[in-house]
């Protein structure tokens, strides 16, 4: 995964923009943190320890730990190009931008008006997401990678990712979970939906904002967490539910390729 990433940063870097988006956009687009909310997660309670089931992250100064390093210094080199751009894109869980290229992956427009019962099961899922990945955030407390440095990232520093720790990923985590999901919803589109799930938890090393490390914790606890949520009642019901909403859904939202 290191590999493949360096040499897509290598690409892109080549083939990067002449100038950064300005930074008004670049704040306009990327600031977007959680929003208001009357759902709740599937989990009362948090069901999984996290910090058992991942361990600790690598320690600097090992190989895994310098390649990580390595890799976001690397991953500098992609600032204004398309790919970075779409990292931005992939940040807003809670604005819709990624929720729009999940829906491009599916082939749905997933919204709160068409696919209610789906839409209701992604954002329930970021919730428990949260319930379930902090516990091991705060008891590694692993600092980010642009902590001490002011290299560039593809959202705005600011004063909470001092103390909101690395390890693992809660993008990357929900992302992977909603490709998880979304697959099981509609098996046809397994390919690219498992492909997107991958890229938005890259998208978190190329903003700058995580270890690819990170990034790989994060899927496997949100793999565990979608394993676990199978056995809860409500999420049974909704995903029966969402299976039948998706089957008669139509149409892609606009601006996807192809």
């Amino acid at each position: 995964m290191i590999r493949h990433l360096l040499t897509a940063a290598a690409v892109f870097a080549l083939s990067a923009c002449a100038s950064a988006s300005t930074p008004g956009a670049q704040a306009s687009d990327a600031s977007m943190g959680p929003r208001p909310t009357k759902l709740a997660g599937y989990f009362a309670a948090n069901p999984l320890d996290g910090k058992t089931i991942l361990g600790p992250p690598p320690a600097p100064d090992s190989p895994h730990g310098k390649a990580d390093r390595a890799l976001f210094e690397e991953t500098r080199k992609l600032e204004g190009s398309p790919r970075w751009k779409t990292a931005i894109q992939d940040n807003d869980l809670w604005g819709g931008g990624a929720l729009k290229r999940f829906s491009c992956a599916l082939g749905v427009d997933v919204n709160e008006t068409q696919t209610p019962v789906t839409w209701k099961i992604l954002h329930k899922i970021e919730l428990d997401v949260r319930t379930v990945g902090t516990p091991a955030k705060d008891f590694y407390d692993r600092k980010r990678p642009l902590i001490g440095n002011d290299a560039p990232l593809c959202v705005p520093r600011e004063d909470w990712m001092k103390t909101n720790a690395s390890y693992p990923s809660g993008h990357s985590m929900t992302a992977w979970s909603w490709a998880l999901v979304l697959t099981e919803l509609s098996p046809a589109k397994a390919d690219p939906l498992l492909t997107l799930g991958r890229e938005s938890g890259e998208s978190r090393v190329i903003c700058g904002v995580h270890f690819i490390s990170d990034v790989e914790a994060g899927r496997s606890l949100g793999s565990a967490m979608v394993a676990r949520l199978h056995s809860e009642p409500a999420f049974q019901a909704d995903m029966a539910a969402a299976k039948r909403e998706i089957a008669v859904a139509k149409g892609k939202p606009l601006g996807c390729d192809g």
